[in-house]
């Protein structure tokens, strides 16, 4: 098995559809129908990921992401109906790594769970060696961030993204750029993705010199 991923969605069809694909891939799979009841799963199972629904009975998915993202870095895969670009936003900005549409193709759901975990576990788009600039240190074989020696816990994405930055010191990249190299083309949000990563590395590291805005052309970090 490829190990657990959490399937939190409250339409049984859609669940069953969900969870016989990612088996025939080989992963276990957890279910839970509310928001409640995948609080309380995470706590019982070491899962590698959670696909998420929105409109769940009780709390919603955002509210759900945003829990989930004070406890644990596992990456988060939002599969909702709602296609509007403000809900999109919102679930980058609750801490999801993704986020696909109903209706939705359940090989290509799969395949993006599959490469959410590649980069999890591979580096993404880090440098094959530490970066580091000022007293903020990436460890890409590790997986681990730290600012003034004390370790920072990222999602994926934010990882790539930061990595994708620290490995250019001083060179502006672009949006379209980043999110070639941070998310592989995988995230069709546009890049409106990158400037909700960038407020939240910003937070997250306590930096906010460090990330710079360059009007018109993109992000650098200033080196």
């Amino acid at each position: 098995m490829k190990g657990a991923v959490l399937v939190v969605e409250d339409e049984q069809a859609i669940a069953d559809l969900v969870r016989a694909y990612l088996r025939r891939d080989g992963f276990d799979v957890v279910w839970a129908r509310s928001g409640e009841q995948a609080l309380e799963e995470l706590a019982r199972h070491p899962v590698r990921l959670v696909v998420l629904d929105i409109g769940l009975p009780g709390i919603d998915g955002f509210e759900v992401c945003r829990r989930l993202r004070v406890r644990t870095t596992v990456p988060i895969l939002i599969l909702s109906a709602r296609d509007d670009e403000v809900d999109r936003v919102a679930g980058l900005e609750a801490g999801a790594d993704d986020y696909v549409v109903k209706p939705f193709s359940p090989r290509e759901l799969v395949a993006r769970v599959k490469a959410i975990l590649r980069r999890a576990g591979s580096g993404g788009a880090a440098a094959e060696g530490p970066l580091a600039v000022g007293d903020v240190e990436l460890d890409p074989a590790a997986r681990s961030v730290r600012v003034g020696g004390e370790p920072v816990a990222l999602t994926t994405r934010e990882f790539d993204l930061l990595a994708a930055l620290l490995a250019h010191p001083g060179v502006v990249l672009s949006r379209d750029r980043l999110l070639e190299l941070a998310w592989q083309g995988e995230f069709p949000g546009g890049t409106r993705t990158v400037d909700v990563h960038i407020a939240q590395l910003r937070a997250k590291l306590g930096r906010p010199d460090l990330l710079t805005t360059v009007r018109g052309a993109g992000y650098k970090v200033q080196a």
